[in-house]
């Protein structure tokens, strides 16, 4: 709970009965819709009554689900407010990482998470979180580096061995990425990119039927996924479909122009 309410009585006053649904919103799960989380924890943060510590969570619930909805500024800054209000609140610091990469501000990202990893060293999914955002800066020594961490501290987490299946993938450390990307899926994922990284390494190395088997399955989960069927027509090409390797890539180029040149930075040519 966000706030101490005392013992549970068989009569509560409205106005206490109404602080208790806000907090049961501002704690919501995933499946409590995300304007509903918005408006219990504003709630909360209006009312005046939330002790410091209690209103850095509030603010960074309300952060989580603006990051759910988006709104990746109302985020941050709620996120900033939780880390003003609890000095060192470690989730916020991470949380407002997250809501950077998602907004695509990637060195913002990895500062934040450096924060986090500053005030608690064994926050694995911090490490996994910074390792995504030196992906998209095209860091991948540095990703697995700290993937490598993550998979130390957390060896729970299915998307961090998927995650550095892929990182595994580009950097051609192939036969440990495959290994990670089996046990993902025999953990129970089923993620469209933990099938895209095992395809990207079967391609890698020639092993072109197993590559279009997951290449196929990543793209019944995630029909639009660019690097699946960029990756799908290289494996027909090589294997003399040349009309359908074409058509794929094709498809491909028209969901990211720059799909072609990632794959020269994956080491496919």
């Amino acid at each position: 709970m966000l706030l101490s309410l005392g013992s549970p009585a068989h009569a509560q006053p409205p106005q206490k009965n109404s602080q208790i649904k806000s907090i049961e919103l501002c704690n919501g799960t995933d499946s409590t819709p995300v304007q509903a989380r918005i408006a219990g924890c504003t709630a909360l943060i209006k009312s005046g009554d939330a002790r410091p510590d209690a209103l850095a969570v509030a603010y960074n619930n309300r952060g989580s689900a603006y990051v759910a909805a988006a709104e990746y500024d109302r985020a941050i800054s709620d996120f900033d407010r939780a880390i003003e209000a609890a000095t060192g609140y470690v989730k916020p610091v991470n949380n407002r990482g997250v809501a950077y990469l998602r907004k695509g501000a990637y060195e913002e990202a990895v500062r934040s998470f450096d924060e986090a990893i500053r005030l608690n060293p064994d926050y694995g999914g911090a490490f996994a979180n910074r390792a995504e955002a030196h992906l998209k800066l095209n860091r991948y020594d540095q990703a697995s580096r700290d993937f490598d961490e993550a998979v130390r501290l957390a060896p729970n987490l299915i998307w961090v061995r998927s995650g550095r299946c892929w990182t595994r993938a580009v950097i051609g450390d192939l036969q440990a990425g495959l290994d990670d990307c089996d046990r993902a899926i025999q953990s129970g994922s089923n993620d469209a990119s933990t099938y895209d990284s095992r395809a990207l390494i079967h391609l890698k190395l020639g092993q072109l039927v197993a590559a279009i088997e997951d290449y196929n399955y990543a793209l019944r989960l995630a029909p639009n996924l660019a690097s699946a069927l960029y990756g799908r027509g290289l494996a027909k090409l090589r294997r003399g479909d040349n009309a359908g390797g074409e058509r794929d890539m094709a498809a491909a180029k028209l969901i990211d122009v720059g799909i072609a040149d990632a794959f020269v930075r994956y080491g496919v040519h």
